[in-house]
């Protein structure tokens, strides 16, 4: 005899016609939902037995007083940051952080994620890792009822609430810098591309060309990982041009780092020869030399106010999702002075 497959939101959704965040809503009768819609979706989940996923339902409880956090790394200077701001927030409201480090492997992302439905908990705080091109994982999640709040590495096809730094405006007024400095040629050293902050950092770089009319040229944009290595390779390919560039708004500070080495190995003098400016203010661009001009981003902050929005929607499941976009601050060093 066949085991009988149990009943999904997904399948609710598909039967009445609706999107599976209306069906969501409708089963926590938040206050947005159509009187109609929820009358419907819950005829249909009488008619069918449809049973709650008991894992996510204890996950969604807000009674463990436990909160996930996933990142790609510890050890960088950023998400260690953003970990001290959650933390202190955690430790004021009475929660507990379990921390899963996905080394920025979207596989174990997932593995990590699909495991948690063994575990107690009432939210989740998450930076997606660079290759994660699928967020069903999170989706599934959320669809149950879990409160999720991404920062920093955000998915962009998910409603959910989420804090990051002004990627755009900090990379257009980096490149803005290097222009008012007196240079003339500038290159990009991007991230992974299919991320959104990545995204947003290089149109933050071509708007601000545009607004001064200077070349953008497709080959002076070169996409790669985040490691200083990675800046280094970059740096190379861009040095390898007959015309070369000079000046490089670097993705983040590992990168510029990297980019300086690879411009001092070709003999050349950062700052007068080739400008260079990253994205961070890690502690290693104010001893690297020369020192690095950089965009500080606001990671304590954006820790803090991560976890007060998850705790918020842990204490009211009808808050509605929301997105907070914090500035930067120019840093001005020697790496961009003629």
């Amino acid at each position: 005899m066949r085991k009988k497959t149990a009943v999904r939101i997904k399948d609710i959704a598909q039967m009445l016609n609706i999107s599976v965040a209306t069906v969501s809503r409708a089963l926590r009768d938040t206050y947005d939902i159509n009187p109609e819609t929820r009358k419907k979706v819950l005829d249909l989940v009488s008619q069918l037995n449809y049973k709650p996923n008991v894992h996510a339902s204890a996950l969604a409880s807000g009674n463990s007083k436990n909160i996930a956090v996933v990142i790609p790394f510890i050890t960088n200077y950023y998400f260690s940051t953003v970990i001290s701001g959650i933390q202190e927030t955690a430790y004021e409201n009475g929660f507990n952080l379990i921390l899963l480090v996905t080394n920025d492997s979207a596989e174990r992302e997932q593995n990590m994620v699909e495991d948690l439905a063994v575990t107690s908990l009432d939210g989740l705080l998450v930076s997606i890792s660079s290759n994660s091109v699928m967020s069903d994982h999170f989706q599934s999640l959320i669809d149950e009822g879990v409160p999720v709040v991404f920062f920093d590495r955000v998915p962009k096809e998910i409603d959910s609430t989420k804090v990051l730094q002004d990627d755009f405006q900090g990379a257009f007024q980096a490149t803005e810098h290097l222009i008012e400095r007196g240079y003339k040629k500038i290159a990009h050293i991007a991230g992974n591309e299919h991320l959104v902050f990545t995204q947003n950092r290089l149109q933050g770089y071509i708007e601000a060309l545009k607004k001064y009319s200077m070349p953008m040229r497709e080959d002076w944009i070169i996409y790669s990982g985040f490691s200083q290595q990675c800046g280094e390779d970059d740096m190379e390919k861009l040095l390898a041009f007959t015309d070369r560039p000079d000046a490089v708004f670097a993705v983040n500070d590992r990168k510029a780092v990297g980019a300086i080495v690879a411009a001092k190995r070709n003999h050349l003098n950062v700052g007068k020869d080739i400008g260079i400016i990253g994205f961070t203010n890690d502690p290693m661009a104010s001893i690297v030399d020369p020192s690095l001009s950089t965009i500080e981003e606001p990671a304590f902050d954006i820790g803090k106010q991560s976890c007060d929005l998850l705790i918020k929607h842990i204490r009211n499941k009808k808050m509605l999702p929301r997105q907070i976009i914090l500035p930067g601050t120019l840093i001005v060093r020697d790496s961009t002075k003629r």
